[in-house]
């Protein structure tokens, strides 16, 4: 499960629909919950889309903007739990290259969270999120907290 509060998603509704029509991309950072495999987001961290030749349907995180955010989330004993992407005028459902993207990564157990917003005609539609297992993603369920006041 993927435990997100509003001002979160707001960050990365703002991100996708300012990259609009091109994919954006970023980090989760959090914290997997004790005993579960709940990873709760305390922010979205935007990273530059590398991507010049396909920048409307692909998306190439920087190293350097991974290592940045991995060092920085560790000094405040959080961690990189996930990727968010964007999918202009696309469902949000992964893509065959984001499965094998995934999958280079991931050759055991369980992924991070992929979160994808479909963008449609510049306007968030939906936000999805998948785990890849055994070479296939499985949507994972999103609980969305209320905002604090």
């Amino acid at each position: 499960m993927l435990i997100l509060d509003a001002g979160v998603l707001n960050a990365m509704r703002e991100h996708s629909e300012s990259g609009y029509p091109a994919e954006v991309c970023g980090l989760l950072v959090g914290q997997v919950e004790s005993g579960t495999h709940s990873r709760r987001v305390v922010e979205a961290r935007s990273t530059a889309n590398l991507n010049r030749e396909r920048p409307e349907d692909r998306y190439e995180m920087s190293a350097r903007d991974y290592l940045a955010v991995e060092r920085d989330a560790r000094a405040r004993s959080l961690e990189v739990v996930g990727v968010y992407h964007s999918h202009p005028d696309h469902p949000s459902i992964p893509s065959e290259t984001d499965r094998q993207r995934a999958e280079e990564i991931w050759q055991a157990g369980e992924s991070w969270s992929y979160l994808i917003l479909e963008i449609a005609s510049g306007r968030l539609r939906s936000q999805r999120s998948w785990v890849l297992k055994g070479g296939a993603f499985a949507e994972e369920e999103i609980r969305m907290l209320a905002p604090t006041p």
